[in-house]
């Protein structure tokens, strides 16, 4: 059984948590844990890009405006003002760190910047189609070359250690017990400061772009500890994933609707203009719901995304990942159009936190997509949540060094107790439960909602988290055990935080009130837990 202490526990292993560990002073102590390997998480499969204004036709107005306009009027101005003005020096920071984007044709200084939907420049620096993958590689590379950091891989957060776990009546944080996968025995790991960066929670869903470790572990354990939570019913449907048997939760990036890719009818003709002037460069929501309406008129199980008006020559050079994966189901993208269909992306709120990434329990802090920290409002423009990640890891790192002379080593803490379970007997109920969380949320809290979906929701999400408290209460924890808790809370924050909102507005659609409603301008949804201590709370 493992024991750690740390100066810095990091939980998460991607963009935001790397950056972080790198970030900090070289004297601090750092873990990093990781659900999976290293690169097992959203970071490694982000194809697009990462945005940020380095054109000299571009500017900082430009880039605020635009993700203010995607936001739909609950941005936090503040934040997108701090994350648009860090955006060059974050870009500089990764390639002091080593990272190779794509540079220009010969004979054209600078980098090759893109457009995505949503943007009104070209501002989308890429590593070709496989951005996430060269930044999370490199940054991996780095990690674990640096002696003060330890990596931690196929390790599972159980749940974070807060006063509530001790006699001590000071309300912060002091590490978390984590679960060793391989060996199934759950360590205690101290620390002075604790960072959330689990990404995010679309596996919630029946279907997702997110590889497998994406459960909203972080969101769900800060909620448990006492942590505010805001927008949580805000959930960015990519509109094009690959429909494929076989082809499990591969994105086809927004960049190749950049670049000119059409959508198209089964029988070739293009739709998209009939439901927004900007066509194929509408933001996100608006062709998702474009694409999901026109698969239920038709009763189409997919649309199709086409790019081969393009010379091969182009195609090669700038979707080399899509094209060679393509090409394995027989899908040749340079002579024929891409199937494609909606799927569950990324969710814009999470855990409440400040400017420098701090949450309502003091020494726990939040990063990523965990986080809300009020960048993407009611939706999140195309590639600016890597640029979130780079911002707030050196926003976190800043504040963590600055308290770090205040702040002492964390008391030592019982280890944690399993003398009153035993080992499952029955790993179908966790199984079952899976299953038909995830179909209901397709079902009923999807791209389009209404009053009864959501009471349906609510009423199957009341008896699954019923079931899953006494079933965790009597055995042993495992991954599989512990993801499933951490869906059943996340998917109950989705579903009440919709039925909060009482209009359409960005990624929250409803049938019941079709239109924006004004009064709700500015105002998030925020949702507090029990144990909410207001005493602690960040400030409003």
């Amino acid at each position: 059984m493992e024991n750690q202490l740390f100066d810095v526990l990091i939980i998460g292993s991607g963009a935001a948590g790397l950056s972080l560990a790198l970030r900090l002073p070289r004297s601090l102590s750092i873990g990093v844990v990781a659900k999976g390997s290293l690169t097992e998480g959203n970071t490694y499969y982000a194809q697009g890009g990462i945005s940020a204004v380095l054109d000299k036709t571009d500017s900082m107005d430009s880039h605020i405006a635009d993700t203010l306009n995607a936001g739909a009027g609950l941005c936090d101005e503040a934040t997108v003002k701090l994350v648009v003005e860090k955006g060059p020096e974050s870009i500089q920071w990764l390639l002091e760190e080593g990272v190779s984007f794509t540079l220009n044709k010969p004979g054209e200084p600078g980098y090759h910047l893109t457009r995505e939907g949503g943007h009104s420049h070209r501002r989308v620096i890429h590593a070709a189609d496989a951005t996430g993958k060269e930044v999370e590689s490199t940054l991996q590379e780095q990690a674990q070359a640096q002696g003060n950091i330890k990596l931690f891989e196929y390790h599972n957060a159980v749940d974070l250690i807060t006063a509530k776990n001790l006699s001590d009546t000071e309300k912060r944080c002091f590490g978390a017990y984590i679960l060793d996968k391989k060996s199934g025995l759950v360590g205690t790991f101290r620390a002075r400061f604790t960072v959330l960066a689990t990404g995010g929670a679309s596996k919630v869903y029946l279907y997702t772009s997110n590889p497998d470790v994406s459960t909203g572990d972080g969101i769900a354990m800060a909620w448990r500890a006492g942590c505010r939570v805001v927008n949580m019913e805000f959930i960015q449907f990519h509109p094009t994933c690959l429909f494929h048997p076989h082809a499990k939760s591969f994105l086809i990036t927004e960049a190749i609707r950049g670049e000119g890719g059409k959508l198209l009818l089964p029988n070739g003709k293009r739709f998209m203009h009939k439901f927004d002037e900007r066509a194929e460069l509408a933001p996100r929501d608006i062709v998702a719901r474009a694409i999901d309406h026109e698969m239920k008129r038709l009763g189409a199980d997919c649309m199709f995304l086409d790019i081969s008006h393009k010379p091969k020559r182009f195609i090669l050079e700038h979707f080399p990942t899509i094209y060679s994966k393509c090409l394995e189901f027989g899908i040749d993208i340079a002579k024929q159009p891409i199937p494609v269909v909606p799927a569950a992306h990324y969710i814009c709120g999470g855990v409440l936190t400040d400017h420098h990434a701090r949450t309502d329990i003091p020494n726990l802090f939040a990063i990523g997509e965990t986080a809300y920290s009020g960048l993407h409002g009611a939706n999140r423009m195309a590639s600016n949540s890597l640029l979130e990640c780079l911002v707030f890891s050196q926003q976190a790192a800043e504040e963590i060094v600055r308290q770090s002379d205040q702040t002492p080593e964390p008391p030592e803490i019982a280890p944690w107790d399993e003398s009153r379970v035993a080992d499952s007997d029955e790993q179908v109920v966790v199984s079952h439960n899976w299953s038909e969380l995830r179909h209901f949320m397709w079902d009923y809290v999807g791209i389009v909602r209404s009053n009864k979906r959501l009471q349906r929701a609510k009423r199957r999400v009341n008896l699954l988290r019923q079931e899953i408290k006494e079933y965790y209460g009597h055995f042993r924890v495992n991954n599989d055990l512990l993801e499933l808790r951490n869906l059943v809370e996340v998917a109950d924050l989705i579903i009440r935080s919709a039925q909060e909102r009482k209009e359409s507005r960005g990624l929250h659609y409803t049938i019941d009130f079709p239109d924006r409603d004004e009064r709700f301008q500015k105002r998030p949804t925020v949702l507090l837990p029990d144990n909410f201590d207001a005493k602690f709370a960040l400030e409003d």
